[in-house]
């Protein structure tokens, strides 16, 4: 074949959260897609929140790609993923009555695990019994995200390929209900739930799915070769990771940049740019260590303004977030698991007002200093974060296009970190909405 007639290859960039989640990368990556084809979910599930403002308007996704408000981007939910079905559904019926095309340009890959009502029961009873026996809840949605997984680990999950087989779908559905049931009448003294529901439900919900159902790895492999760019959306944070988190105060899954390989079913060399999304500061929801948390409780206090102005609420839960000063030990160990080559920083205008802003540097553990994040959640709950104090700036941030534009201080503030990150800023986020955006180096461009 001559060289003249391959196909243009696109260019692949990764979206990852740096931190615990909730880092903004849903409003990135929707502003990204104005030079994508494509968008893919590779790993969680409805457990993850991703809230977008365009044009004043806010949208909350928990499953479906963020791309699916950019008209004619198509949109794949990989192997990677759990899918809720009746979720799945009911969030689809909620964007199209926002006017959106949501089911000509949706794929669902046939390898992502179900997950039905016995897993959010488990889920429930399991946090509700740790919370019981003092020995302290996780923090986990409640959405039966983990029970999903670990059936999936188990090889004995419900995927949602068998939603094309009636037959095979009952059989495998009663024995994972006569399993499960065993659990949650014994050990969780729970009541046990009836298959016939599930199977009813499930099966009303495989006529909308059906059409959605897709070889998404193929896909992408095809797309690729056609020149299409592709984004690949993670769920959750570095520091949630399944195996590179604070553990166990983490998700079910891998959230770094590696897994969007494995988690779409495409290889490693189409993953082009790794974009690390890092807020402003630093922010964690549930339970588990967090050396720079500050309290928050008192007004006037620094704690109560990172609350309050960045609303830092949960998207999926409406739980309040911890609030804390950014932790860039925490972030190397991030760059260093993802390869990241460049970050996007967010929610800059939270900082607006701030006489004084501190970052970490690293930690004091006993006699030992540490300039990274350990591995160990015992030992980073008894790091003592070490602070270098930075000036603040009175003017506003909130808004501007320009780098220019940022007040000295402001970009004093983001160049420091980004010496102690060890990554450079290629974008900065300075507001809710998708224009809201400071551009130095294009992802797709670089």
């Amino acid at each position: 074949m001559h060289a003249a007639i391959l196909p243009t290859a696109g260019r692949n960039v990764v979206v990852v959260g740096t931190q615990w989640g909730d880092e903004g990368k849903g409003k990135i990556v929707d502003w990204l897609t104005d030079h994508a084809q494509g968008v893919v979910r590779f790993q969680g599930g409805h457990n993850a929140g991703h809230t977008l403002v365009i044009a004043g308007r806010k949208t909350a996704l928990q499953l479906i790609p963020s791309g699916v408000m950019r008209a004619g981007v198509a949109c794949y939910i990989g192997n990677g993923v759990v899918v809720d079905p009746a979720h799945l559904l009911q969030e689809i019926e909620r964007i199209e009555q926002l006017g959106i095309d949501v089911r000509s340009r949706l794929f669902v890959s046939e390898a992502c695990p179900l997950i039905l009502p016995f897993h959010v029961e488990m889920d429930r009873a399991r946090e509700a019994l740790r919370e019981s026996s003092g020995s302290g809840k996780i923090g986990t949605t409640g959405k039966g995200i983990g029970p999903a997984y670990e059936d999936k680990v188990a090889r004995r999950a419900l995927r949602v390929q068998d939603l094309k087989h009636p037959q095979r779908f009952e059989d495998k559905l009663r024995e994972l209900v006569e399993l499960h049931n065993a659990e949650l009448t014994g050990v969780l003294q729970a009541a046990p739930l009836a298959w016939q529901p599930m199977l009813d439900a499930a099966m009303a919900a495989a006529e909308q799915i059906r059409p959605l159902m897709a070889d998404v790895g193929y896909r992408l492999f095809q797309a690729h070769g056609a020149g299409a760019n592709l984004l690949f959306e993670g769920a959750q944070g570095t520091l949630l990771d399944i195996d590179h988190g604070t553990y166990p105060y983490v998700t079910s899954s891998n959230c770094v940049a590696g897994n969007a390989a494995a988690g779409a079913g495409i290889g490693p060399g189409l993953l082009h740019y790794i974009l690390g999304i890092t807020k402003a500061y630093t922010t964690r929801v549930g339970a588990g260590p967090f050396p720079t948390e500050l309290p928050m409780d008192v007004a006037g206090t620094v704690g109560h303004h990172l609350s309050t102005v960045g609303q830092e609420r949960g998207t999926v839960t409406g739980r309040a977030r911890r609030c804390g000063w950014l932790d860039a030990a925490a972030l190397k160990r991030s760059m260093i698991i993802n390869g990241i080559s460049g970050l996007c920083i967010t929610k800059l205008d939270v900082l607006d007002g701030l006489p004084e802003i501190n970052i970490c540097t690293g930690y004091e553990l006993g006699a030992s200093r540490l300039d990274i994040l350990p591995l160990d959640a015992d030992e980073i709950a008894a790091c003592k974060p070490v602070y270098e104090t930075l000036p603040g700036w009175s003017e506003t941030t909130a808004g501007l296009t320009n780098w220019e534009q940022l007040p000295l201080n402001a970009r004093r503030y983001l160049e420091r970190m980004q010496a102690l990150i060890g990554a450079p800023i290629d974008m900065v986020s300075t507001g809710p909405d998708r224009v809201h955006t400071i551009l130095l180096r294009h992802p797709f461009r670089a």
